[in-house]
């Protein structure tokens, strides 16, 4: 399955004529949100890796926490003092680091969103992700599957990223309760939504203090929360934990999204009762494949036909398949985890 999923990204893979690039030894940024959630651990392996195969010099730099966008503009300034010929970014704050991604381009360098679309998208030369409403819908789906009649008093706790709203987290939120079956507000932002069952929002910096955190101060709004979304699976884990210290560990359905080895053991474990798979060795290798077309042709990557990006794939990864779910199971999942 993981070389079929790998054949069928890199068989797609297509590019749209821009300007010729020099001849010069070719340099590459990996700017991510920082340098110890197994996530971005990953996409730096995916880099190097495909950097080394292609002879390039690559770079990388990292937030020092989930939000630090301080620091990610900096590196985009030293990228462009470095001469280097692309950035691929996961951008902390998906508004205001554009500027500075702007600059970069009006310098010469592509700049290539991965797994996080900046706002506007086209702010980039082009992003490679997650289909994140996607992934956010298809564990809303399986949660209200999973429910059945009960969905309709299910008592929802929301965990989010950040206060910036970074679109990867607003898609993800919103997707999934469009597939819970929760009317929308404002599709591009989340927390105002009207529907009763959801409890409130909070958020956790992706992490799994800020989700044993964020988990605490919804469980004070209404301890009776019986079903929890969570941005990835570190604030599920700590989503876990503060249940744990209550007793409720094991009447709470936890969804998340991420696809780790890490998550997917958790979903093995019931601490995770699905996950949406994502593949981030792949975002970054086709990043850097990218980058070096664009130096030697001048050409920049074109987005998956009918949608305004590239698509890397997502799967539901479950032991407890729901009809009309389309899901992968552990084992699967296993096969295809990262970190």
């Amino acid at each position: 399955m993981k070389k079929l999923l790998l054949g069928a990204a890199f068989g797609s893979f297509a590019f749209a004529g821009a300007a010729m690039a020099d001849g010069h030894a070719t340099t590459v940024c990996l700017i991510t949100k920082t340098d110890t959630n197994p996530f971005f651990v990953k996409m730096k392996e995916g880099a190097t890796a495909k950097a080394e195969e292609l002879g390039m010099t690559l770079k990388a730099f990292a937030g020092k926490v989930d939000g630090d966008h301080e620091t990610q503009v900096q590196a985009i300034e030293t990228c462009i003092a470095d001469g280097a010929k692309g950035i691929l970014l996961t951008a902390s704050d998906t508004s205001s680091i554009v500027p500075a991604v702007q600059q970069a381009r009006d310098a010469g360098l592509v700049v290539i969103a991965l797994d996080t679309p900046l706002n506007p998208i086209d702010a980039a030369d082009a992003t490679f992700a997650t289909d994140n409403f996607l992934a956010g819908e298809l564990i809303g789906k399986w949660a209200a599957g999973k429910l059945g009649d009960d969905a309709a008093n299910a008592k929802i706790g929301m965990l989010d990223l950040a206060i910036s709203q970074p679109t990867v987290g607003v898609l993800r939120d919103q997707g999934f309760l469009q597939g819970f079956g929760i009317d929308l507000g404002d599709p591009t932002k989340w927390g105002d939504e009207t529907d009763p069952r959801i409890i409130g929002n909070d958020v956790t910096a992706g992490n799994e203090e800020g989700g044993r955190k964020a988990m605490e101060n919804l469980l004070a709004q209404d301890p009776e929360i019986n079903v929890v979304y969570t941005i990835n699976e570190p604030a599920a884990a700590g989503a876990y934990e503060a249940l744990k210290s209550i007793g409720r560990e094991n009447d709470v359905l936890i969804v998340s999204v991420d696809g780790g080895c890490p998550g997917v053991q958790n979903v093995a474990d019931g601490v995770i009762g699905a996950t949406s798979q994502q593949y981030p060795l792949l975002m970054a290798s086709l990043g850097v494949e990218a980058v070096k077309k664009w130096a030697d042709t001048g050409e920049k990557p074109a987005p998956t036909p009918g949608k305004d990006f590239f698509d890397t794939g997502v799967s539901l990864v479950t032991d407890q398949p729901v009809d009309g779910v389309e899901s992968i199971s552990v084992a699967e999942g296993k096969d295809l985890c990262w970190g």
